[in-house]
C-alpha cells in the first residue's frame, strides 16, 4: 500500500519520536504548517488502516507507530519483490543495479555490505 506524502511525513515524525500529540507532528511539518483538522483526518485515516495507534492523555491523544520504519519498510520490499521479481533477491537486485545508475562507488559500497553479510552467515 502506498501512502500519501503527508501520511508518510507523519510515520517518520512518530518513527523518530516514538510517540507524539499531534501538536508534536503538526511542529514537524518544515514550511508552511498543515491545518490541524487536515491533520487530525489523516491521523483517523491512519488508525483505520492499522498504521498507527493512541493512548488518551486526558484530553489528548498520544499517537504511536504500530510497526517500526525497519518492519514497515521491509514488508513493503518483500511485497514488491514477491510481486515482481517472484521472491527473488537476486533478480531485484540485478535490476536495481541496472537501473539506478549507481557509481563505481556505490557499487562499491554495496559489495562491502554484501561480503561482511556472508561473512556473518559463516561466523
Amino acid at each position: 500500500m502506498r501512502l500519501p506524502k503527508l501520511e508518510v511525513q507523519l510515520l517518520r515524525s512518530l518513527w523518530r519520536r516514538e510517540k507524539a500529540f499531534m501538536k508534536d507532528l503538526i511542529d514537524d511539518f518544515p514550511g508552511e504548517k498543515p491545518k490541524t483538522t487536515t491533520v487530525a483526518t489523516i491521523l483517523k485515516r491512519m488508525i483505520e488502516k492499522g498504521l498507527i495507534a493512541f493512548e488518551k492523555r486526558g484530553n489528548a491523544r498520544e499517537y504511536y507507530a504500530l510497526k517500526s520504519e525497519k518492519e514497515y519498510i521491509s514488508g513493503h520490499i518483500k511485497g514488491f519483490m514477491s510481486t515482481f521479481f517472484d521472491d527473488s533477491a537476486a533478480q531485484f537486485a540485478s535490476f536495481f543495479t541496472e537501473t539506478t545508475e549507481l557509481s563505481k562507488e556505490e557499487l562499491e559500497s554495496l559489495r562491502a555490505m554484501l561480503d561482511q553479510q556472508l561473512k556473518d552467515k559463516d561466523a
